[in-house]
């Protein structure tokens, strides 16, 4: 049996608070700046196990509920021309396996976009653990990742005069993740 050496670890089954989470995305825009957008419905379990090694992670984005701060930007990106969310309403991941990289934790796992499914770790930075003023248990969670958007099929050019395009290539996740323990 492996033990743990995390200040608090607290092994269950977590379920994501999504009220007090949040699921972010930047892209390069115009070449110049970038664009931040989040998700506001989304849901997930946790599993963490007495040795974090054999830990999981399962989660599911509503790519409906995307928001860029801009309503028009956000019709587009639900469109066949980004996500078609009529035909493909969430995101998924999976976890595979879970690795320790010093104060980090890598966590390798399957995105799946569009209907296309890839390899995608996250690098995860455990925040903590620790009782809630109500009687039960949270933990937080940061991690983030990066992916090509056109690997999964949102594969819309858009090119600039001069060189360059519209919309990079080049999507950087960031989760903030709080997390309540179930009841036994």
């Amino acid at each position: 049996m492996t033990t743990t050496t995390i200040p608090g670890y607290i092994t269950g089954t977590w379920a994501i608070d999504a009220a007090h989470s949040d699921v972010s995305f930047s892209v390069r825009h115009m070449m110049v700046s970038k664009v931040k957008g989040r998700f506001g419905t989304f849901s997930g379990a946790i599993v963490t196990a007495a040795d974090p090694s054999v830990s999981s992670v399962s989660a599911e984005i509503e790519l409906g509920s995307i928001d860029t701060n801009n309503a028009q930007r956000d019709d587009h990106i639900r469109s066949a021309d980004f996500f078609e969310v009529e035909k493909y309403p969430t995101m998924t991941y999976q976890s595979t396996s879970v690795s320790n990289d010093g104060d980090d934790w890598i966590v390798e796992g399957n995105l799946t976009l569009k209907g296309v499914t890839k390899a995608v770790p996250l690098t995860l930075e455990l925040n903590g653990f620790g009782p809630d003023p109500y009687g039960g248990t949270r933990a937080g969670f940061t991690a983030h990742a990066e992916i090509s958007r056109s690997d999964f099929g949102v594969d819309i050019s858009m090119p600039m005069d001069g060189g360059g395009v519209v919309v990079g290539d080049k999507i950087t996740i960031t989760l903030e993740i709080e997390a309540v323990l179930s009841a036994a």
